[in-house]
């Protein structure tokens, strides 16, 4: 946190968010399900995804790169399989309708397998996961990105063709053990990271980052919008670039959303695609047993001594509950410019609410 960043109440952000939204033409219920997802990636410490998003979301909304008037439809269902269609609306509400009405199927049935394509921006995907996992589910969700120019180089690649196209897999929680949540871009870093390194003239982590000369950099201050020029690195070499091509399949072509291909058109604005499996656990196995396997594996796990006891062993989730727990307490750290920017755009909206 920084010296001349605000601390806000949870609370107070999400009525302020909402109210804004609702003053820039969104529906009631999006205007809610959008400030809920913000609030919340912010309160789990993911500052990029939280109500930073909030101006741009604004701005593509007044430049009609969101349908505020949407109107999702279903291109398939069974009894196991759901393809939603999101017309181009938020992603955050049409994202949690899908893993609300997937997961009933997989209550039911055992797993389900679900698509969303032409959504705005999902925002941060382990919310999803976090919802399956809250429902007493397992999930694995895969999203793909379009709508905007690449940003991440292929393996052995010197220039931008894909996106950070993120990978979450969750699993419940168990008696003494929270939910199992892995939320993670395909790229070394997220494009998050980056921006906030950026704006702060820091440098990031080596062999992270090209230039646009497909050298490598430490200086992310050429990846700043609206032109960047240089591409990140994908996670794990060729395991990060093959996981990004997955993403594009299942989440891409399978949503009907397309893939980031250049026949596509990029005016701006992300667009995700994301296919999603639910798993119940309950039909897979006795429920005792499998209580006491992931209890012990992650003790196992979590009890090797670490390499630096300022940086102990954790389990996948942990970080985000933690800081979460401490934010709902202390406040959401929020940087002065951030605050001046969300007022004015209140102004301009005609909103009276102001942070």
């Amino acid at each position: 946190m920084k010296t001349s960043d605000i601390r806000l109440p949870a609370r107070e952000m999400t009525e302020f968010c909402a109210a804004l939204l609702r003053a820039a033409g969104a529906r009631p219920e999006d205007a809610e399900g959008v400030s809920e997802h913000l609030v919340s990636a912010s309160l789990a410490g993911h500052d990029s995804n939280g109500i930073a998003l909030l101006p741009a979301w604004l701005g593509q909304a007044g430049r009609q790169l969101i349908n505020l008037d949407s109107k999702e439809h279903v291109l398939t269902e069974t009894g196991i399989l759901l393809r939603v269609d999101a017309d181009g609306g938020w992603g955050a509400p049409a994202a949690s309708r899908l893993i609300e009405r997937a997961g009933a199927k997989a209550l039911e049935h055992g797993l389900a397998a679900a698509t969303l394509g032409h959504a705005h921006d999902l925002g941060r995907i382990g919310a999803y996961g976090e919802q399956a996992a809250a429902a007493g589910l397992a999930a694995l969700l895969f999203v793909n990105i379009t709508g905007q120019a690449p940003v991440m180089a292929p393996f052995h690649g010197s220039d931008a063709r894909l996106g950070t196209d993120p990978v979450c897999i969750a699993f419940p929680a168990t008696t003494h053990r929270s939910a199992f949540v892995l939320d993670m871009a395909t790229s070394r870093i997220s494009l998050g990271r980056l921006k906030i390194a950026a704006a702060r003239g820091q440098d990031i982590p080596p062999g992270s980052l090209i230039n646009e000369h497909g050298m490598p950099t430490t200086d992310p201050s050429g990846m700043s919008e609206p032109v960047r020029r240089g591409a990140l690195t994908p996670m794990g070499r060729h395991k990060g670039y093959g996981l990004a091509l997955a993403c594009e399949l299942l989440g891409g072509v399978l949503s009907g959303g397309g893939t980031i291909q250049p026949e596509h058109p990029r005016g701006g604005a992300v667009r995700n695609g994301m296919f999603a499996i639910l798993i119940n656990p309950a039909m897979f196995g006795e429920a005792d047993w499998m209580e006491h396997e992931i209890e012990a594996l992650a003790t196992y796990a979590l009890a090797s001594p670490p390499m630096d006891w300022d940086s102990p062993v954790l389990y996948p989730g942990d970080p985000e509950r933690a800081l979460r727990g401490k934010r709902l307490r202390e406040g959401v750290p929020v940087s002065a410019e951030l605050v001046e920017a969300l007022n004015a755009a209140a102004a301009a909206k005609g909103c009276t609410a102001r942070l």
